[in-house]
């Protein structure tokens, strides 16, 4: 899934100039072929929200930051990935029947912190869990994109046969597939009994994976001596977001930021320094409401936004003021996270060599430690990513 580029910077170099020079004639030509746009990865997690799954989604809540987060090391085409994430719930009575159980909790975004919104806001409730019809639901509904080099990736996650309700799944698989969407299929009981009741059959489909977890698991943590400044610089990263548009929204975007470090923080310490690492990265995306992000991607130009609508601290500044303020947390922000990184690798080193102590010294603490949901999803888009 990782890869490496192999080619030496004077080869890089070689290689620009030759092309510079067969296209304009001159090594000195001044104009550069438009850089090709980095491939988008989209994952849509389907959620059973039925009542034995309290398990699942509590590994889905506390999960999440470990789960994207290993596309922070990922490179696809030899770029880092952009990343959108989706979110669906079904199999709940609470959902509406006629629509077979299925809702739409957050469609495909690059806003995480919505998706973490949306799993702590979750409840379990009986039901009829029909595989079939959220799949061809969220095949139909979402955005996918069409691009030969992004990877579209549908999880499905639930404990009940995936034959149920009357759109067939083999039909939804297949809807999938010719869009280029892959279904890994994750079934949380014994793996035979997954295979029984068609969840491999339905992974096949979809050149996904079929994978088995346990919905109950515990997790016990591995604490690091870096946790605690991971959290702390997170918070302090927070000062540096400018949220930009109507009162509402300002307010609305900020205490989403700031819950979600609270929810992440109350999760587990480690869960919070996950997070703080996310955030770090290049993935963690904010240009709808955040003025920084906005400004650096081109969203909005700071010039054309009204003075109503700029955070509250720039609205009394001057044009030249404001500019220099925004320069200022640009660069603040960059510093953190900065730092943010190098404890990070200092972390996930640690992380790996007491897995592997564990591994081999005490495998009951190893297999306490582990994260079944967030690796049943890594495994599965590193299968699925092997050919791009």
């Amino acid at each position: 899934m990782r890869t490496v580029n192999r080619l030496s910077v004077l080869a890089v170099l070689v290689v620009a100039c030759l092309a510079m020079f067969l296209v304009t004639g001159t090594a000195t030509a001044k104009e550069k072929a438009p850089e090709e746009a980095a491939p988008t990865v989209q994952l849509a997690i389907l959620l059973d929200t039925s009542n034995s799954m309290d398990g699942l989604i509590n590994q889905a809540k506390t999960q999440l930051w470990t789960i994207v987060g290993e596309f922070t090391k990922t490179k696809l085409a030899g770029k880092l990935p952009k990343l959108q994430v989706a979110l669906y719930e079904y199999g709940n009575d609470s959902l509406v029947a006629s629509e077979g159980y299925v809702r739409q909790v957050v469609p495909l975004t690059d806003d995480l912190d919505k998706i973490s919104e949306a799993l702590f806001a979750l409840d379990t409730n009986g039901g009829e869990e029909y595989c079939g019809k959220v799949i061809l639901t969220a095949t139909q509904q979402l955005d996918w994109s069409k691009g030969p080099r992004d990877l579209r990736c549908i999880f499905i996650a639930g404990n009940e046969e995936f034959t149920q309700g009357n759109v067939d799944y083999k039909i939804a698989c297949k809807a999938a597939a010719d869009r280029g969407i892959t279904i890994s299929t994750i079934f949380c009981g014994d793996r035979q009994e997954g295979i029984d009741t068609k969840w491999e059959d339905g992974a096949k489909l979809a050149d996904g994976s079929y994978l088995c977890i346990n919905a109950d698991h515990r997790q016990v943590a591995i604490l690091t001596p870096h946790d605690k400044e991971l959290a702390e610089l997170s918070a302090e990263m927070n000062r540096t977001y400018l949220a930009y548009g109507d009162q509402a929204k300002r307010e609305k975007a900020a205490s989403r930021q700031e819950a979600q470090d609270t929810n992440a923080a109350k999760s587990a310490i480690n869960v919070a320094a996950q997070r703080a690492g996310f955030k770090a990265s290049g993935l963690y995306k904010n240009s709808g409401w955040d003025l920084v992000d906005a400004v650096t991607d081109g969203t909005v130009k700071l010039e054309e936004i009204p003075t109503e609508n700029l955070p509250e601290v720039m609205q009394p500044m001057s044009p030249a003021e404001r500019a220099e303020y925004l320069q200022k947390m640009t660069a603040t922000r960059k510093a953190i996270a900065a730092k943010i990184q190098a404890i990070s690798a200092q972390r996930d080193d640690y992380v790996a060599k007491e897995r592997a102590r564990l591994a081999a010294e005490a495998p009951a603490a190893a297999e306490a430690a582990a994260q079944p949901f967030a690796d049943a999803v890594q495994d599965a888009i590193e299968a699925a990513s092997g050919g791009k």
